[in-house]
């Protein structure tokens, strides 16, 4: 592949993204592709110090916007040090959490206006969507069981401690990015037993991948 692969994940808390970024990790490894795989908030140096300050709730007492603004610096950061570089040497980058989280976790509360939202993705990503974005969906109410359960004695994070009806109503965020960007989502029924999920997200993943050599063989055909 000339140009990398961008390969996302989403979902609420407890969802099983790290556990499936791995499983699928090892897969292409195996396979011999190059690989990076990194997360968000955080990936580079400068925007895993930001990750600590938004995930232990310093920010929060600044409100939304400023929550939103640090966010987008380092996700800047990220695309720019990371994801990036990644692409242009043919990796394919498989991250956990993306601009669809901020969205998600950010936009839906309502309490940003939507159009200083719009800028500051714009700017952060500066044209690095990703390729793929897999939805791991589950009910709020699992997925924090998951999530209690995999912390052990660790304290709540930022998003973790909020309410069960604010979970359901990022679900509901995430489900209506799915519908609105087909093209680029896939959702992933998280609730599903851990093989069948597995084997959901390696077809969608290696579709992507199958694909995009057809269409660089068809390149070279015209050429």
């Amino acid at each position: 592949m000339r140009r990398g692969l961008f390969i996302s994940f989403e979902g609420g808390e407890g969802a099983g993204k790290s556990t499936q970024i791995k499983l699928l990790a090892a897969k292409l490894r195996a396979k011999g592709y190059s690989l990076t795989v990194t997360r968000e908030p955080g990936g580079s140096p400068g925007a895993e110090a930001i990750r600590h300050v938004i995930l232990s709730g310093a920010a929060e007492t600044f409100g939304p916007k400023m929550e939103a603004l640090l966010f987008a610096a380092a996700r800047s950061d990220h695309i720019e040090q990371v994801i990036r570089p990644a692409i242009e040497r043919g990796d394919i980058v498989l991250c956990d959490r993306f601009v669809d989280s901020w969205r998600v976790y950010q936009g839906s509360s309502g309490e940003i206006d939507p159009v200083f939202m719009d800028v500051l993705e714009r700017v952060s990503v500066n044209g690095m969507m990703p390729d793929l974005t897999l939805i791991m969906d589950i009910d709020p109410v699992e997925g924090l069981e998951r999530a209690t359960a995999r912390r052990g004695d660790d304290v709540a994070d930022r998003f973790e401690k909020e309410t069960l009806a604010i979970h359901r109503s990022r679900r509901k965020a995430y489900l209506e990015i799915a519908r609105k960007e087909p093209d680029r989502c896939v959702v992933i029924d998280a609730s599903m037993p851990p093989e069948a999920v597995e084997n959901s997200v390696t077809a969608a993943a290696f579709g992507v991948i199958q694909r995009r050599f057809a269409a660089l063989g068809s390149q070279v055909q015209e050429a």
